[in-house]
């Protein structure tokens, strides 16, 4: 399976993921070709140049539009009433002869762009207007991106943490301070590392492409690599202002080619002086957050005092609300919180017909080949209480029935 990873060291935007993937191998002509279906041709020309950035040779892809209007400063950024709307980018985009995927996901990027946009301004996706001149920029940016990922059949996109930056940007709407409103709204729940640039080095459109198309935002995961490209930025940040794509192949070892969600936070604490039954309300609280798991430990603390280790197992933004019930419901005055990657099998829940009625059964893939089926618990629990059966018997049938529909 063939992967592609951003390396978003010096940040993200749509011309520099379309420049690093051009760089990576995709045919540049090819990519000209394609967008010609979208009936725009008219309006814009691709140009392809080679720069260096700090040392870095880099592809710079540059979008010129066929009218007078000046570049907006910031095009990226999307207002009410004028220019051309969600609707009409869909339609355009929808009634191109680009394949079905390169259209899917085209507008699942610009639905994602529009929906941020619509809920930092309270108003509905179908208000949210591109400006006249970003609107054909971005289009072009984002077509032209899952283009070239066809191009270089790549089946699934990794991304690394983004880079944390600083400063304000010009907009429609007066100076707003950066990251940009939209470009916080589209990476929510995505890890970012300390940088510290002044400058915009993230741009909405780029938040919007890594949000769309990337499996998990971590590491690189494991591959044999095969070609690496850089897209240059416009400008100069005092570091190589450049993106860094990399395309191989999946390794196949283990469960690399699995499903995978890069990074999970696990908050710990120590608690020797707790009542025990107050562990089964802290326990429910933090699943009802939203917590993957929670479970205890027994552990011996100093002195040889006996005590419970808690973990909880959460996605990254949801750790000071899990910290705050943690806090609230036990004694700890202190909790300690990691950062780890994970890797998960393909999982969905099916309902299966049995003599005791409909059981949902948890089924879990590798690379299409079923490799686990669990019956629900709590399920099976009601169909044994209701029919008054043993638990066992109703989870074997449950387990029989699905495997006799197969």
């Amino acid at each position: 399976m063939r992967v592609a990873y951003f390396d978003c060291f010096a940040g993200i935007s749509g011309d520099m993921a379309l420049g690093a993937l051009v760089d990576a191998g995709a045919d540049f002509q090819a990519l000209q070709s394609e967008l010609d279906k979208l009936g725009l041709h008219d309006e814009f020309e691709l140009t392809l140049d080679r720069v260096t950035k700090r040392g870095i040779s880099a592809a710079d892809v540059t979008v010129k539009l066929h009218h007078r209007h000046h570049r907006h400063e910031h095009p990226d950024h999307h207002v009410e009433g004028h220019g051309r709307g969600f609707g009409e980018i869909k339609r355009i985009i929808e009634g191109s002869g680009l394949s079905e995927r390169v259209k899917r996901d085209s507008v699942a990027i610009f639905r994602k762009l529009a929906e941020a946009e619509a809920k930092i301004h309270a108003k509905s996706v179908n208000e949210i207007h591109f400006h006249e001149v970003g609107a054909v920029d971005a289009i072009v940016d984002i077509v032209g991106a899952r283009v070239c990922l066809e191009l270089l059949a790549v089946e699934k996109v990794y991304c690394s943490p983004m880079p944390t930056f600083s400063g304000t940007v010009e907009i429609e709407h007066g100076t707003f301070p950066l990251p940009a409103p939209a470009t916080v709204e589209l990476l929510r729940g995505v890890p970012w590392r300390e940088l510290g640039i002044v400058g915009e080095i993230v741009t909405p459109t780029g938040a919007a492409i890594a949000a769309t198309l990337a499996e998990g935002f971590g590491p690189m995961p494991a591959m044999s690599v095969e070609s690496v490209g850089y897209g240059a930025g416009k400008k100069d940040f005092g570091i190589p202002n450049v993106l860094r794509v990399v395309v191989g192949e999946a390794a196949h070892s283990g469960l690399a080619e699995s499903s995978y969600s890069a990074e999970v936070a696990v908050i710990e604490t120590n608690i020797d002086d707790l009542n025990p039954q107050a562990y089964e309300v802290v326990m429910e609280r933090l699943f009802e957050a939203g917590a993957l798991d929670v479970y205890l430990t027994p552990i011996q603390m100093k002195k040889n005092r006996p005590a419970t280790l808690l973990s909880v197992i959460c996605e990254p933004e949801q750790v000071y609300d899990m910290s705050a019930i943690i806090f609230s419901e036990t004694t700890s005055i202190g909790i300690r919180i990691d950062r780890r990657a994970r890797i998960c099998l393909e999982r969905e829940i099916v309902s299966v017909e049995t003599e005791f009625g409909p059981i949902g059964v948890k089924v879990a893939r590798y690379e299409g080949d079923i490799l686990n089926v669990q019956p629900e618990y709590e399920d099976c629990r009601a169909a044994a209480a209701k029919h008054d059966a043993a638990f066992k018997r109703v989870r074997d049938a449950a387990v029989a029935a699905f495997h006799s529909s197969r």
